[in-house]
């Protein structure tokens, strides 16, 4: 099965917030450290996730980081893209937008996860603490048709070095990313 993902290293792999366009992954990296700077002793969840929708004949994906706050807020980064097919099959959506997810992860160096971690670490005994999050459009209810792919994907989120969501505590995906699918 060829997924032809577009590479994360392209120059063109672009984010946007409500405000802003054309952010490359360095600005967003930026965005998010000066965000955290401005309380270190907080409680930070950086959170991954990817959801799509078929229109017609394409099917638009958008993958958003979200860096939480807890009781403080939130600042979202959205990449949108439109593939120019249908994705019908359930396994395939499900593992594209995972895929998705774990190449925006990835592009999460172990020196930009240092450089975060440093900013809460002087506090973590006061409190503060730092989880990166990888947030999959799945869930476990027994009406749910995805739930057979849970072990598969989940897998796959503790392999890219994130702690694994699905529904209902996978907001990233089936919250903030799917508001942009539409």
């Amino acid at each position: 099965m060829n997924h032809s993902l577009p590479s994360s290293h392209e120059p063109n792999l672009r984010f946007r917030t409500i405000n802003q366009k054309g952010l490359t992954f360095e600005d967003v990296f930026h965005q998010i450290l000066w965000f955290m700077s401005q309380d270190p002793g907080g409680k930070y969840r950086l959170m991954i996730g990817s959801d799509s929708q078929v229109h017609g004949n394409e099917t638009v994906f958008a993958t958003v980081i979200v860096i939480h706050r807890k009781g403080k807020g939130a600042w979202a980064f959205l990449r949108k893209i439109r593939y120019p097919r249908r994705y019908e099959n359930l396994y395939e959506k499900i593992s594209t937008e995972t895929s998705l997810t774990e190449e925006i992860a990835s592009l999460f160096t172990e020196e930009h996860k240092m450089q975060m971690i440093d900013i809460v670490l002087p506090y973590i005994y006061k409190g503060s603490s730092f989880t990166i999050e990888g947030h999959i459009d799945i869930g476990s209810e027994q009406q749910n048709k995805t739930r057979i792919f849970i072990k598969e994907m989940v897998s796959r989120m503790q392999s890219a070095g994130l702690e694994p969501k699905i529904k209902p505590d996978s907001i990233a995906a089936y919250g903030v990313a799917n508001r942009h699918t539409k």
